[in-house]
């Protein structure tokens, strides 16, 4: 399905996942329509730099254009032909949900009720979305399973990622609309977020400043590289959801449906304790960090852990990035972006 005529539409494709996902199909020769609302949530110029790398590209096109702007949504569907959509456009970060609930529904909530509408009145092929790990919320049982039930999220982010997990299979079975679900695990890498810890702890230590260790640094993430991250949307983007023949109203699991609907999780398949993180972090500056540990936050979870089985049978992939690979990078990309 490579080079395919109708052009693919990422949204967020000045945000980090979005930039490398818009930069990986340009590069195996897709046309890419990038929609970005360049929201001021974290340093606009981060994102400037990302999408004047993508510019760079004859076959990518920019749109700026805000996912919650109605008539702007439909107006975009209606004027391109597009083919498939990778939507990863959304209000991201559990703690900031704490203090702007509204930012939350009004961009992942409303905007991606604009999404589903403009594939549906448009035929698209293949929608594949961003969920998150997050939606496992008060889960326990590990590694998390896209077969296990997630009603108990302990964020409002966590929570309209479920929500559009229901909002998308909704879609699925009523207009047939192929619609796939990635439950994105703490995902990091060159021209990554500022306000994840990876780039926060980094910038502090680099300017000698203390960095706050949460949960004592016993948190446990599932630290998910970049560019594995990127292959596993565009193999499933390039295998379309199909309907599960043996899903049994009667016995239903949450991760596969009689509709045309998907989910997936895309871990590393590999917790790493933070204070272990923080140490291969050490190592890659050639300086220590401050410590100073603090209680687990409000909205966050001790632990995550992914099972990504029905990822690897399905499309034959898995990621294999260890910490000591991924980090080195992202230090790498650092040192050059800031000068530092």
């Amino acid at each position: 399905m490579t080079g395919t005529q109708s052009p693919i539409l990422v949204t967020g494709a000045a945000g980090f996942i979005g930039f490398h996902v818009a930069m990986r199909l340009l590069d195996r020769g897709d046309q890419v329509i990038g929609l970005d609302n360049i929201n001021e949530y974290y340093d606009v110029r981060l994102k400037e730099a990302r999408l004047a790398q993508l510019t760079q590209h004859e076959r990518f096109r920019f749109i700026k254009l805000d996912l919650s702007n109605r008539q702007g949504m439909r107006d975009l569907f209606a004027g391109d032909s597009i083919g498939r959509v990778v939507h990863l456009a959304a209000q991201a970060g559990v703690r900031y949900s704490l203090a702007n609930p509204h930012a939350y529904t009004e961009s992942n909530v409303e905007g991606f009720i604009n999404i589903l509408e403009g594939c549906r009145r448009n035929t698209i092929e293949h929608l594949v979305y961003a969920s998150s790990s997050s939606v496992y919320g008060g889960n326990t049982h590990m590694p998390f399973s896209i077969h296990d039930n997630v009603d108990h999220p302990v964020s409002l982010y966590a929570a309209t990622k479920k929500a559009n997990e229901l909002m998308a299979h909704c879609y699925a079975h009523l207009y047939h609309l192929s619609c796939t679900g990635l439950r994105f695990f703490t995902v990091y890498g060159p021209w990554g977020r500022p306000d994840m810890a990876l780039f926060i702890f980094t910038k502090a230590i680099l300017e000698g400043k203390p960095i706050e260790v949460f949960n004592q640094g016993r948190m446990k993430r599932d630290f998910t590289y970049v560019d594995d991250i990127v292959e596993g949307v565009i193999r499933t983007l390039d295998h379309p959801a199909t309907a599960d023949p043996t899903w049994s109203g009667d016995r239903p699991t949450p991760g596969t449906s009689s509709a045309p609907a998907r989910i997936y999780n895309i871990g590393n398949h590999r917790p790493v304790e933070l204070l272990h993180f923080i140490e291969v972090l050490e190592q890659a500056l050639g300086k220590k960090a401050e410590k100073k540990l603090m209680p687990l936050q409000p909205g966050d979870v001790p632990a995550t852990y992914a099972d990504i089985d029905d990822l690897t049978r399905d499309v034959g992939f898995k990621p294999t990035t260890p910490i000591e690979v991924g980090i080195p990078r992202f230090v790498k990309w650092y040192r050059e972006f800031y000068k530092a």
